[in-house]
């Protein structure tokens, strides 16, 4: 075969072109892309404008941070939270959200903004979890509702069924101690101590009178008091007996512990009502009879 001259000066410059083109596309279609990117690029959400509201406003909901940060997605608030310190609260279903450098922690650990409630143990599982690892005698349902502020019977029976908590039924109500034995011994000798020592604390010290005879007298004295007197003076014996005190005087007085507890509070608060039975609005509401017509 006769190579024509003319042919080997052509290919080459095809071959160029061809890569001239090549290049010239590629170079179009990153142009496009980095055009593309700055249409839709989203604006950047910085974390010290979210530290900086949070640290005004103490507590926000997730629309409140979301209203404050131009309305993003929920993912973008809660990735911007991730990077910061954050916690939410244990009340309201972890409905609030604020960062640790502004909570004010109790010696317990907790911290209340309004109606909002904050643990350093993180949500209500593992608060109630750490205030009954913690206690020395353990916690009953009611006494953990009023040192958290919540209703606990939830989480309670969750922590149980997981085998995180244990109970005992002591007297009228239902006791939670540590999930290890050995610490669950030990708080539940500590909670049967108070009992053993509570009706000499109920009574004036006599050893000449029963026990029996003593518990006999207490619930004489008790059913000639009304309502309001017979719940203040419940409290006035919780508060002599100490940690356990609201469910053995209930369990003493056939009582509700959360009445015990009420009565007990409102000795501390000096919130004793004047000379009604009842707050205003207690009691049943009034039926209005209906007449034939």
């Amino acid at each position: 075969m006769i190579l024509n001259p003319g042919m080997l000066i052509t290919a080459p410059l095809e071959r160029f072109s061809v890569v001239i083109i090549l290049m010239r596309t590629l170079a179009l279609t990153l142009l496009d892309v980095w055009v593309n990117v700055l249409i839709m690029k989203t604006p950047q959400y910085h974390l010290t404008a979210l530290k900086a509201f949070l640290s005004k406003r103490k507590v926000a909901t997730i629309e409140q941070l979301g209203a404050a940060l131009g309305n993003p997605a929920r993912c973008t608030i809660f990735r911007k939270l991730s990077e910061l310190d954050y916690i939410s609260s244990y009340s309201h279903r972890g409905k609030y959200y604020t960062l640790r450098s502004v909570a004010r922690f109790s010696a317990q650990g907790l911290w209340r903004f309004r109606s909002a409630w904050f643990s350093r143990f993180g949500n209500l599982l593992k608060t109630v979890e750490a205030f009954v690892q913690r206690s020395d005698a353990g916690y009953s349902a009611g006494e953990l509702k009023e040192m958290l502020g919540v209703q606990p019977k939830h989480a309670l029976t969750r922590l149980v069924r997981d085998g995180r908590l244990q109970r005992e039924k002591i007297d009228a109500a239902y006791v939670y101690f540590s999930a290890d034995n050995n610490l669950c011994q030990r708080q539940l000798r500590a909670r049967k101590s108070h009992a053993k020592a509570s009706v000499a604390t109920v009574m004036v010290a006599n050893p000449d009178i029963a026990v029996e005879e003593a518990k006999a007298t207490i619930l004489l004295f008790s059913s000639m008091l009304n309502e309001k007197q017979r719940r203040l003076y419940a409290g006035l014996e919780s508060l002599k007996l100490g940690h356990g005190g609201d469910i053995h005087i209930a369990s003493l007085l056939g009582m509700d512990p959360h009445t015990v507890s009420r009565g007990r509070q409102e000795l501390i608060n000096a919130n004793c009502g004047g000379d009604k039975v009842r707050a205003s609005g207690g009691g049943r509401l009034s039926q209005e009879k209906k007449r034939l017509k």
